[in-house]
């Protein structure tokens, strides 16, 4: 079953080359297109897309209240957020993430990555591009407390090796390098993700490293 997107740009030129990349693919079907966030919210409820490929800057309403809004206790639908950035000038990234959105692909990716990225939000992962997430969560530190707040209980219901694999998450660590770096195995990784995620109470990886860092688990630029 093709995996149904939504293309949301309020430039035609970008949503038709979009569209172009995207229909080449068999397992991929491009079911609409929106100009800014509001007709995205509204496509969403009329199309039930499964991803939306959504720009940050956009008049009337921008990509962060729309993927708010999509991806919110109210959603009408199972879609996942996928977000574009320019990354040096969109600071609303983290923004986005903590709205709901499942990752985020820079604009000029090249047609590969695009692909790929639409494949892997759809089958439920996140955390796209560890090492721009990382870039990403570093250059926006003054968007998150400080790590002086007090640590939330919830961290306490996990176990040691829980916390050591939330802490690789939130670095930008594959599931492969997260292995790699415990000297365990992939599957092992991913059970004890989906621990994490289950035990916080968050949807994907990308709101656990998110969660790492404003619960003060982490620190922007530690190691």
């Amino acid at each position: 079953m093709a995996i149904r997107v939504l293309l949301v740009d309020d430039q035609p030129l970008l949503r038709t080359g979009f569209r172009m990349i995207l229909e080449a693919e068999p397992d991929i079907a491009v079911v609409g297109e929106a100009g800014d966030g509001r007709q995205a919210v509204d496509q969403v409820r009329a199309m039930q897309p499964d991803v939306v490929l959504m720009d940050i800057r956009m008049p009337r309403m921008d990509g962060v209240e729309a993927t708010r809004r999509i991806t919110g206790p109210e959603r009408d639908g199972p879609a996942k957020v996928l977000v574009l950035t320019t990354f040096d000038l969109d600071e609303y990234v983290v923004e986005a993430l903590r709205a709901g959105a499942s990752g985020f692909l820079l604009k000029d990716a090249p047609a590969h990555e695009l692909v790929q990225a639409i494949r892997v939000v759809a089958a439920g992962e996140a955390m796209l591009a560890p090492s721009i997430t990382r870039r990403l969560l570093d250059k926006y530190a003054t968007h998150l407390p400080s790590g002086e707040e007090t640590v939330p209980d919830a961290l306490r219901t996990l176990t040691e090796r829980e916390v050591e694999v939330l802490k690789l998450v939130a670095r930008g660590l594959s599931n492969a390098e997260i292995a790699a770096d415990l000297f365990v195995g992939e599957t092992t990784v991913k059970t004890h993700v989906g621990h994490v995620l289950t035990k916080l109470g968050l949807r994907d990886r990308v709101q656990a490293a998110v969660y790492a860092y404003e619960s003060g688990l982490v620190r922007p630029g530690g190691r």
